[in-house]
């Protein structure tokens, strides 16, 4: 029981529209989904083929009444919580660490076709995947790491980074001792919705004006160079002949 009252909290800490713990439990297909897929992980760890099986009707039964699609192996830690939901879909080998967050159109998906191998991403920890955001392959996700809506992931993204763009880039970085105290449940710091924060430059913004500072200044460095080499030239030398 813990652990369904931990889900409903979690909602109602990180969801401003969501007002009463009645609402949460009657009106949240992404908790519907998650408590499904407790049902249908059990049913899956057996191993027997009845059971499986049954595992994958209760997945599928799932994806009828939720729009979330999560395949019975994939193994969820506490207080993970999909928003809206619609569009999800979580291979069988992805895991997905506590305090997660999911928003709709997220794909956690496989790019190998061998059977029984780790196929799917790690989240670990307090991790956020933007709405439409593609998780591709069997790397690691970082604790505290931010996915940008409508990126495309294909590598690992260390603790605390963000990741922006098709395919995705790095663009933030936060240090590891940053979120090394952050503790079990622990939202308000760690939460940042859609994977951005309130304020918070546009990472692409930011790297394009760098470049373009950049740029001047080695514009301004190679003038003061030319100025350089003109002023210290012999006359005889210069192409205008100046000075004869």
């Amino acid at each position: 029981m813990n652990r369904f009252k931990e889900d409903i909290e979690t909602i109602l800490q990180r969801d401003p529209a969501a007002r009463h713990w009645l609402e949460v439990v009657t009106c949240y297909p992404g908790l519907h989904a998650v408590w499904l897929h407790r049902l249908s992980h059990g049913l899956w760890g057996t191993r027997l083929g009845l059971l499986r099986w049954l595992a994958r009707v209760l997945a599928l039964f799932s994806r009828w009444l939720t729009g979330i699609e999560i395949h019975p192996g994939a193994t969820f830690g506490r207080r993970v919580f999909i928003d809206h939901g619609l569009g999800v879909v979580i291979g069988e080998t992805a895991v997905v660490g506590d305090d997660c967050t999911i928003y709709q159109g997220v794909t956690l998906g496989g790019t190998s076709l061998t059977k029984g191998a780790k196929r799917h991403p790690t989240l670990e920890s307090h991790v956020v995947v933007g709405a439409g955001a593609k998780v591709l392959g069997p790397f690691t996700v970082g604790s505290g790491a931010k996915i940008g809506s409508n990126a495309v992931v294909v590598k690992a993204v260390p603790p605390g980074g963000t990741v922006v763009g098709i395919p995705g880039r790095l663009v933030h970085e936060e240090h590891a001792d940053s979120l090394s105290g952050q503790k079990d449940g622990d939202t308000d710091d760690a939460f940042a919705a859609y994977g951005v924060t309130q304020g918070q430059q546009d990472p692409i913004d930011v790297m394009l004006h760098q470049l373009v500072a950049d740029l001047r200044r080695q514009e301004e460095e190679i003038a003061a160079l030319k100025s350089q080499l003109g002023a210290t030239r012999p006359a005889a030398d210069r192409p205008d002949g100046a000075g004869r």
